[in-house]
């Protein structure tokens, strides 16, 4: 049995226990035929960062939402009163 918290990982191998220099490349989430660029990760260039957020941008992607996150605003500090109008004093 071996003691809570040892580690298995030998020097220079990650959690799953591959050598960084064995592991196959990554490759990009756009286009997945070219390795990631390290400039800009995680996408191999600037063309598919950019159809990456032409994406975004488009409503291709979404982040679900349930109705109460919509309600969600700051309360007002205590004893600030609100302003309906907006203008000041």
């Amino acid at each position: 049995m071996k003691p809570v918290g040892s580690n298995d990982n030998a020097p220079g191998r990650s959690k799953d226990g591959i050598a960084p220099d064995k592991r196959p490349e990554a490759m990009c989430r756009i286009c997945r035929t070219r390795p990631i660029a390290s400039a800009y990760r995680p996408f191999c260039s600037k063309r598919c960062a950019d159809v990456d957020l032409g994406r975004w941008l488009a409503g291709r992607y979404v982040v679900a939402a349930t109705p109460d996150d919509e309600e969600d605003e700051m309360p007002l500090a205590p004893g600030a009163a609100e302003d309906p109008d907006g203008a000041g004093p």
